[in-house]
């Protein structure tokens, strides 16, 4: 069965249960020539949106099952979907093409001092201000793991990400053709930005081996940081992408390497006289 799959093997040691389900995305996605295909599960039959029951999308979730990872610490979602439905994420065919509120902070959060959201597209999502007031009152260290849509961003939006007290924050430039928007967001943001976790104004998921040259990929991750901001290389279809992008995204993403090294060019050159590669 896992031989339909691109993903790790299933579990084989022997399990203790009298039924063992199959979930989670891995089951969900195949690679259809060169790209990933949501919406088949572990038997081959087509699957529709999945969303978790009301049950256990408002259970307060047990941290004390990873006490070192939750250590004041808190987990969650308060939206879910996507109305982008981009071709290289499975989010909008998982959870739907709507960014929807599904909680409240008080679901998940109880007066830790971090929070972690997972949130596709919070910005997205009609109610965004009621959201972010949330994350402002908690006075909380905010954890944006996943990309903010820039290309939402307005002067109300960036003034409330301003009054978020931050421990990191994201955002994504994924399709080229999304430039002007994406830039515009993005000036708008610093422009209103007051914490600069780690003297930037933000990482910015740049995904490469998709549907960019490595001209335009080298584009970005130099306006990027003209700007203030620090890219982090997505490499879609690592296991099977060319050299080049995996050298890219270990000058990008490791940031001595990125400081000390301004130019792919020389960096690559660096790289190929020392292990003598061609790309």
């Amino acid at each position: 069965m896992s031989k339909v799959f691109s993903f790790s093997p299933d579990y084989q040691d022997c399990i203790n249960a009298n039924e063992v389900f199959c979930g989670g995305t891995g089951y969900q996605i195949r690679l259809e020539n060169g790209k990933e295909v949501y919406s088949w599960n572990a038997f081959g039959k087509k699957n529709f949106i999945c969303t978790l029951n009301n049950e256990a999308e408002h259970v307060y979730p047990d941290y004390s099952l990873y006490p070192k990872l939750t250590k004041d610490t808190a987990f969650g979602f308060l939206t879910r979907g996507c109305p982008r439905g981009c071709s290289f994420c499975h989010v909008s065919d998982k959870e739907g093409r709507r960014s929807i509120k599904v909680a409240n902070l008080s679901e998940f959060w109880r007066g830790q001092k971090n929070i972690v959201l997972c949130d596709p597209n919070i910005l997205a999502c009609k109610d965004w201000k009621q959201l972010l007031q949330q994350l402002i009152e908690s006075k909380a260290k905010i954890d944006f793991n996943q990309g903010l849509d820039a290309r939402l961003m307005t002067e109300e939006k960036a003034a409330m990400l301003g009054e978020i007290k931050l421990k990191e924050i994201h955002f994504a430039w994924d399709r080229y053709d999304d430039k002007d928007a994406v830039l515009s967001g993005l000036k708008l943001y610093s422009s209103f930005a007051k914490k600069r976790p780690h003297d930037h104004n933000a990482i910015v998921y740049t995904i490469v081996n998709y549907d960019t040259d490595i001209e335009q990929d080298l584009e970005r991750i130099y306006t990027l940081r003209e700007m203030g901001y620090w890219a982090y290389v997505m490499i879609y279809d690592k296991e099977h992408s060319k050299e080049v992008y995996k050298h890219l995204a270990r000058w990008v993403n490791n940031r001595t390497i990125f400081a000390v090294c301004k130019n792919f060019d020389e960096y690559f050159e660096k790289i190929k006289y020392e292990q003598r590669m061609e790309w």
